[in-house]
């Protein structure tokens, strides 16, 4: 006998259509709360750095534990998701991010600090996967989940761009700690909400969630992730490429385990499939070309052209204008002509707005940079969304939580490949640069460790030194930024044809599915067992 017990509403084809947007409207609180966070750091990390005096390796850990602890544990919490429920595995990451977030605030050491990032890395990581598995069976229909997917996309870009406005705001009136208590609110509406509207979604039959799968996982991702960090902010070393291909060694192994489980944590067969794997890769090389941009610019806007932070983020915008608005006509362009044709136009445009940038310097004025950061946002919305969308349709919908966590590592790997790389481009052409030959010896090492030595060190000059000092700078600081974005143009080139040709003949499915539930009922074994049935 079978019994169906009161559950939470499920997603299925018949469910309300205003049920299922008012259930994107709690997860697009999700998306807000992690694209805020990621961009707030680095406004306050100066604020930090005084009251918390962190030595520069514990201000580098503070930085990159984050990212470290998230890109290692994308895949298995995707893979977790798949097991235990996306809804509630969100609301316990969401109810989770919000308590270390006060952690963040109220941090009195350094090393408390890397402790609180590193605990927000992990709750961090239980919500973009869930997020958008979530979204592959709240939508049965493809063209709504293909509309959904490219909202997600666009509220993604608009928290990028909010967060720097938002957070120099309560810099400029409050103390560092308020830019990680604005998560609270988010994180509250988000929990409430989510509990009474989100329906709940499961891989029927999941398996055991394997310990040494996940283990091999962080050990790898991490190792890799480090590596390429490390090497870029100090070059190679013994340390460096041992943990790197500690890294490498414990994929391969994770690699060839999926291949013997019987339900493994991430089917690596999924591979095999071109358009998984084009998308996953046009996401891979677009996140790393356009690093270089995304780590830089704040830099050039304020402390090469003098703007405010609250202005440089405002001259920002203009990125996620075109990726909001881009994102939410992808689906119907890419049925309309085709995936690749939508994807490989993004990239393109990408990277014709990358090259229009390598003929900036330090006196260009804003038409040029804010018609090119429109171009770059308007190809970032067509392309991520477009493959976000081809990425959950192929795989069954048991298996969103770990194709999810697959495109969410992609951006995290990228984003290390892309700071690595680039930043070296930049770093390279900015420490050759000529300083006064007054300058005394030490002020030269820190002048050329960074623009914002240099820009520090010239405070304390003599006027026409100071002046001296800075017209070098920045002069080596944008020759350095106008070969990286040249270097990012040619990256996103090289994708918008490696996508071409993996891509041939993909698209995106008009074919409603039959049943979006995830969710089965079993018989009754022993008295008072009772089974969640599928709702409706």
């Amino acid at each position: 006998m079978t019994r169906a017990l009161p559950t939470a509403p499920t997603a299925t084809p018949n469910q309300p259509a205003a049920h299922r947007w008012l259930a994107l409207s709690v997860l697009l609180l999700a998306v807000l709360l992690v694209a805020v966070d990621a961009t707030v750091l680095g406004l306050a990390t100066p604020y930090i750095s005084e009251d918390l005096r962190p030595s520069g390796t514990q201000l580098l850990w503070i930085g990159d534990v984050y990212s470290f602890v998230i890109a290692g544990l994308l895949v298995s919490m995707g893979s977790l998701g798949d097991r235990i429920g996306r809804k509630k595995l969100l609301l316990v990451g969401a109810f989770a991010f919000g308590a270390v977030s006060v952690l963040n605030a109220y941090a009195t050491s350094a090393e408390l600090m890397i402790l609180a990032r590193a605990l927000l890395g992990i709750a961090g990581a239980t919500l973009m996967p869930s997020t958008l598995a979530l979204i592959r069976n709240i939508f049965p229909d493809p063209r709504e989940r293909s509309l959904a997917i490219g909202i997600w996309g666009a509220m993604a870009s608009a928290g990028m761009a909010v967060g720097p406005v938002v957070g120099g705001v309560l810099l400029e009136h409050f103390w560092w700690g308020s830019v990680f208590l604005i998560n609270l609110p988010v994180m509250a509406a988000l929990v409430l909400v989510g509990a009474r509207f989100l329906p709940e979604s499961r891989n029927p039959h999941p398996g055991p969630w394997d310990l040494p799968s996940l283990l091999l996982s962080l050990i790898g991702m991490i190792g890799l992730v480090y590596a390429v960090k490390e090497t870029a902010a100090h070059g190679p070393s013994a340390v460096a490429l041992g943990v790197g291909a500690l890294g490498v060694l414990a994929l391969a192994a994770f690699g060839r385990r999926q291949l013997t489980l019987p339900v493994p944590l991430l089917d690596m067969r999924l591979f095999a499939q071109r358009g998984f794997s084009g998308a996953v890769l046009a996401d891979l090389l677009t996140v790393l070309g356009l690093s270089g941009l995304v780590f830089f610019l704040s830099q050039f806007l304020q402390l090469v052209q003098g703007r405010a932070p609250f202005e440089a983020g405002l001259a920002e915008l203009p990125a996620a204008v075109g990726a909001v608005a881009a994102g939410l006509v992808a689906g119907a362009a890419a049925r309309r002509s085709s995936v690749r044709a939508v994807v490989c136009g993004g990239l393109t445009a990408i990277g014709l707005g990358l090259a229009a940038l390598t003929v900036v310097d330090t006196s260009t004025g804003y038409p040029l940079l804010g018609a090119a950061l429109l171009v770059v946002g308007v190809g970032a919305g067509l392309s991520f969304t477009v493959t976000a969308d081809v990425i959950l349709s192929s795989v069954p919908k048991e298996q969103a939580g770990a194709a999810s966590a697959v495109s969410e590592t992609a951006y995290e790997l990228g984003t290390a490949l892309g700071i690595a790389l680039l930043g070296s481009v930049v770093t390279g052409v900015y420490r050759d640069f000529t300083a006064p030959e007054d300058l005394p010896g030490t002020a030269s090492a820190a002048a050329h460790e960074s623009l914002g030595g240099a820009v520090e060190i010239a405070g304390g000059l003599p006027a026409a030194s100071g002046e001296a000092l800075l017209a070098a700078a920045r002069t080596a600081f944008v020759d350095g930024l106008r070969l990286a974005t040249g270097v990012g143009a040619a990256v996103l080139l090289a994708a918008a044809a490696t996508a071409w040709i993996l891509l041939r003949g993909q698209h995106l499915d008009d074919s409603p599915e039959e049943d979006a539930t995830g969710e089965t009922s079993m018989p009754e074994t022993s008295p008072g067992a009772e089974t969640e049935g599928a709702a409706g």
